[in-house]
């Protein structure tokens, strides 16, 4: 398994933490969270970053969502899904030098290891219309 899909699923890991606790995040609790769970330094660097900036623009990146959504609500998704989504619209909208093929091949089998067979699909379909809609506002 490579260094950034280890990465995202510790943010992965985090995020939904935070979603279904309702705990807020702080440095210190992200730091002890991806040492304890992280292996390598390079795993919870990336994850920190990735969480970091997925809460910095949550506003914006729920936003996207929804607007992309068919018949459902951000909150009826499961938290592992909705959270899946999160982190890869940050991805696609901020983290520029990682190709969007790469980005929602890597959610697509982050979602089939720790959700639903049928999340894959959703959350693959869901993407691909948030980096079409991404790329024509770039």
């Amino acid at each position: 398994m490579g260094s950034r899909r280890k990465a995202r699923e510790l943010a992965l890991q985090f995020l939904y933490k935070l979603d279904v606790s309702g705990e807020q995040s702080t440095r210190e609790a992200m730091s002890g969270f991806f040492e304890a769970f992280g292996g390598k330094d390079e795993d919870a660097d990336y994850a920190l970053i990735l969480v970091q900036n997925t809460e910095k623009h949550e506003k914006e990146i729920n936003g996207l969502i929804t607007g992309h959504l068919e018949n459902w609500t951000l909150d009826r998704l499961s938290a592992i899904d909705r959270n899946i989504l999160r982190f890869a619209t940050c991805e696609l909208l901020y983290f520029l030098d990682i190709p969007v093929n790469v980005t929602i091949n890597e959610a697509i089998e982050i979602a089939k290891k720790y959700s639903l067979e049928e999340s894959a699909t959703f959350i693959n379909g869901v993407l691909d219309k948030i980096a079409k809609s991404v790329r024509q506002r770039n």
